[in-house]
């Protein structure tokens, strides 16, 4: 089973901007190749900090409200929210060691 939350317009507010947990955010296409690249290490990670940070994909094509808000212009974009605030965003594919370094600072 899947950790990883699938946001909309309707529910990125609750899922993401009101957690009361770090929240690790993938603004994603389907069409997008790096994107597939990065999706089963951003699940694999979602598995590994479960409890301590909520992993949450955005779909740039159906997303467009929150996409807007945060200036989304490269895919894939990862950005770790806490208490409703963007702290880091990585654009383009990294490898887990890096995103795991990011995320312990977090947790």
């Amino acid at each position: 089973m899947s950790t990883v939350i699938d946001a909309t317009d309707a529910n990125f507010k609750s899922e993401v901007l009101e957690s009361d947990q770090p929240v690790f955010v993938d603004f994603w296409a389907v069409w997008c190749g790096p994107c597939r690249q990065i999706a089963p290490v951003f699940e694999e990670l979602g598995q590994q900090y479960v409890g301590k940070i909520k992993f949450v994909k955005v779909n740039v094509d159906e997303v467009t409200e929150s996409v807007g808000t945060y200036g989304i212009m490269s895919i894939p974009t990862l950005m770790l929210f806490k208490d409703g605030q963007p702290m880091e965003t990585l654009v383009g594919v990294h490898s887990k060691g890096d995103l795991e370094e990011l995320l312990d600072k977090y947790i």
